[in-house]
């Protein structure tokens, strides 16, 4: 069944993808290939999922271990677990309270570029969607973190679209290096890299990567990103693994839920992520949460059969699969859901969010469009104090560098 609305492939997008040579599944020139069996295992493990065959005594089972096996984590994220999402809840909050205490982390995004050069037919920064794009220089990427920490936030994400030619390595590097004179943790979502690419941003400062899968269905994926290198699913798919080789501390896992079947994407991001886990047992471990927002030219995105209650779901079952894994629930959603969540089992949360390009800061420079729709447009103090309210701690880091 299609999980996602079928008129955002127009015409145009049909023709284009009737042209597409490329095999989704080849590495092209310049892409590094790592000898590793993660992908199979979990492609594997996703493709036999039948969550159909749970019931409710396979997951009150699941509730009763003090560590759930993949087996739980299959019942957990089963239809049959939706009567017993309660028991869920608190099951999950145990878990986060143990592992994490009562703390939430705070962050924001910063987008400082939007050029790309992938044809996914459901983001906004696509090349083929007629949207206002953007580049920062050096010094108007410091204009944004100054005011970005004026906040008091001390940890910042960097985002650009996916275009090596527009915001290629250097660029980004020197990004962290700026980023690093103001904040104490450094992320980055941007295009997967090559592992000595990922060596040379973390000797500049950066300190985790994340990664979106979008969906880890490579039938699916390959009818949705038509060009572009994001179209190599393998390539993208081993990007955590590549950035923990070249020294990256921290890496994170995420499927774009709405995509496809969210109950065998969850699966695959929450396997994968336990994978490297077992595989790399130093690197911190983060999920975050995404579900489909509209994007500009296309307000019918949406994320069809995943409501917030299946949302919940998910992220409960996170927890109690990864219980020392960081869980980012993002501005995507609405402010009464995530205030809800960060106190079950959400650790992280995003704050004072412009996902526009300089956006931070009224400059002197032009703005460049954003990547999709936010729901939570609240400050970073609206977004602590609510924190407060709930009797839980707002940490703006947790690093001390000596």
């Amino acid at each position: 069944m299609e999980k996602i609305n079928t008129s955002i492939m127009d015409h145009q997008a049909k023709r284009f993808h009737d042209q597409v040579k490329t095999d989704h599944m080849a590495y092209v020139e310049g892409m590094e290939a790592i000898d590793s069996g993660i992908m199979d295992e979990v492609i594997a493990t996703m493709e036999d999922y039948d969550y159909t065959a749970y019931t409710p005594a396979d997951v009150r089972r699941a509730l009763s271990h003090s560590r759930r096996s993949l087996e739980d984590f299959k019942a957990l994220l089963s239809p049959a677990a939706a009567p017993l999402l309660e028991e869920m809840a608190q099951a999950a909050q145990a878990e986060t309270r143990r592992y994490f205490g009562n703390s939430v982390n705070l962050f924001t995004p910063l987008y400082i570029a939007n050029y790309c050069e992938n044809y996914c037919i459901y983001c906004g920064f696509n090349c083929h969607n007629a949207i206002t794009r953007a580049c920062l220089s050096g010094d108007q990427i410091r204009t944004e973190m100054a005011a970005i920490a004026e906040t008091g936030l001390q940890e910042i994400l960097l985002l650009t679209g996916e275009s090596r030619k527009k915001s290629d390595v250097p660029y980004i590097a020197e990004a962290c290096k700026i980023a690093r004179e103001y904040f104490k943790v450094v992320g980055l979502e941007v295009y997967p890299m090559n592992s000595d690419e990922y060596a040379y941003l973390h000797a500049c400062g950066a300190d985790y990567v994340t990664v979106f899968q979008e969906t880890y269905n490579s039938d699916k994926y390959e009818t949705l990103h038509l060009a572009g290198h994001k179209r190599i699913f393998p390539y993208r798919f081993n990007a955590q693994e590549r950035a923990l080789m070249g020294g990256i501390r921290g890496v994170g896992f995420a499927a774009l839920l709405g995509l496809d079947d969210f109950r065998k994407d969850a699966l695959a991001t929450g396997y994968h992520a336990a994978l490297i886990q077992r595989k790399y047992p130093q690197a911190e471990i983060a999920i975050s949460c995404p579900r489909l927002r509209p994007i500009i030219n296309n307000d019918q995105i949406n994320p069809m059969d995943v409501h917030q209650r299946e949302l919940f779901q998910v992220i409960t079952a996170y927890r109690l699969f990864l219980p020392f894994a960081s869980i980012t629930i993002s501005t995507r959603e609405c402010a009464d859901f995530r205030d809800h969540v960060i106190g079950v089992g959400a650790t992280k949360i995003s704050a004072g969010v412009c996902v526009g390009i300089g956006a931070h800061q009224e400059a002197n420079f032009e703005q460049g469009d954003e990547q999709f729709e936010i729901s939570d447009g609240r400050s970073v103090d609206a977004v602590y104090q609510a924190i407060l309210n709930q009797n839980l701690q707002p940490v703006m880091s947790d690093y001390v560098y000596v």
